[in-house]
């Protein structure tokens, strides 16, 4: 069943649902993302843009390479992103595998840091190529270990051979295993869904299942979180709300990487879903390297003068 009732769960009912949807204009999408681009944001308000988009920051590390020395040392700058400055405000969660989720959550418990989220990528993360009975175990895991936020993908061999049901009965199933201690974002991987109408019936369809976030990518397929794609998203929570009253948030992840792209994002947020999207709860950004240029970009609003990079830590 739907979590909004919008489909009973039945194969015919979710073809039907997902074959009342619009498509998508794709030289539209294209060229409203190259306008809205062009949009400047005027010097009073790049301070607060700046700002949000920190707060909007999944502080993320996905390497095979992980060590609880570096998610601790990750975690030490979530929460004070420059140790010299009090006024800059902490992401949103740290983006970690599912065997960093605790060290994750201890350690930024014991700094002061218990309002940022660590968020698990779960159900066999970037592939999904994995039993039911190992996503589900993977996200158990995971929550179990303090996750309150679980990004899966989905099974894009399904979604691309016409297998709706399956993806939908995937969603739905880990949305249980989260209960109310983990918000889902589930991970389309736009760059191997190809077309803007795959995009737009894959946001209905995770959104009908349960998912709180809609997420475009892994970060490990190109291309990720390019603007128009983003803007199909953004406009598929603005027509779910339309229908359901529920806001779906959105993060675009892979490929954002200065404050020129976050900025853009924002207004993208801004002039497609509406202004009541710009917070963490609704938007995140998953990125690595776009918190240091924030702060850069922070400290010359101040100073007047481009830090170098040496003044902010090393991811």
């Amino acid at each position: 069943m739907s979590f909004y009732g919008l489909v009973d769960g039945t194969e015919a009912s979710l073809k039907i649902y997902l074959g009342s949807l619009s498509g998508v204009d794709q030289v539209g999408a294209d060229a409203r993302a190259a306008m809205l681009a062009t949009r400047s944001i005027k010097t009073t308000s790049k301070r607060w843009a700046i700002d949000t988009a920190i707060t909007m920051v999944d502080l993320t590390t996905l390497e095979g390479a992980d060590t609880p020395g570096k998610v601790k040392a990750l975690c030490t700058k979530a929460v004070r992103p420059d140790p010299t400055d009090s006024t800059v405000p902490s992401v949103g969660a740290v983006c970690v595998y599912n065997d960093m989720v605790e060290i994750a959550r201890t350690h930024l418990d014991l700094i002061g840091g218990q309002h940022v989220g660590v968020a698990a990528v779960s159900t066999a993360f970037p592939s999904g190529r994995a039993s039911m009975a190992v996503k589900i175990q993977d996200t158990k895991d995971a929550v179990d270990a303090g996750a309150s936020e679980i990004d899966m993908v989905i099974d894009r061999g399904a979604f691309l051979s016409g297998r709706y049901i399956e993806v939908f009965d995937e969603i739905v199933k880990i949305r249980e295993v989260c209960g109310t201690k983990a918000h889902l974002k589930v991970i389309f991987e736009t760059g191997e869904l190809v077309t803007y109408d795959n995009v737009r019936k894959a946001s209905f369809l995770a959104m009908a299942a349960g998912a709180d976030f809609i997420k475009t990518s892994t970060g490990k397929v190109a291309p990720a979180a390019t603007a128009p794609v983003v803007l199909v998203m953004l406009e598929a929570v603005r027509d779910f709300y339309a229908m359901t009253q529920v806001r779906i948030g959105v993060k675009p992840a892979g490929g954002i990487r200065n404050t020129k792209d976050a900025i853009k994002q924002l207004v993208l947020v801004n002039e497609t879903a509406g202004p009541e999207w710009l917070k963490p709860s609704l938007f995140r950004i998953g990125a690595s390297a776009l918190l240091n240029d924030l702060l850069m970009q922070r400290m010359k609003m101040d100073d007047g003068y481009y830090a170098s990079p040496q003044y902010v830590t090393i991811d």
